[in-house]
């Protein structure tokens, strides 16, 4: 996935050019692969959501490739993904999140 600074909001897209070889393309349907991608977009939203209050969100997501397992893909999976890939851009543009303050007696 791509997150680029875009308008206030969220965007999400899948590019047309949506890299899936052709392997774990065969063993889905289209209406598997929509549902997988809808479920990514939904992780992505949901984990901006969480966000501290007051923050603007204002980024533009673009799926760019997908890998498929028979048996380990499912929507919860793919919204799972959305949410860490959101904590992974964060991290990248921003640093890691502080840690938890330790009290001093």
């Amino acid at each position: 996935m791509d997150f680029e600074p875009w308008e206030e909001g969220i965007t999400f897209q899948v590019a047309a050019d949506l890299d899936i070889p052709e392997r774990d393309r065969s063993a889905f349907t289209q209406s598997d692969i929509a549902t997988f991608q809808t479920a990514v977009d939904r992780g992505v939203r949901e984990e901006l959501a969480e966000l501290r209050a007051g923050t603007t969100v204002a980024v533009s997501v673009v799926l760019r490739g997908m890998r498929l397992h028979i048996t380990d893909s499912h929507p919860k999976a793919f919204q799972a993904v959305g949410h860490v890939a959101v904590r992974n851009a964060l991290a990248l543009a921003y640093g890691p999140p502080p840690g938890p303050q330790r009290r001093r007696t």
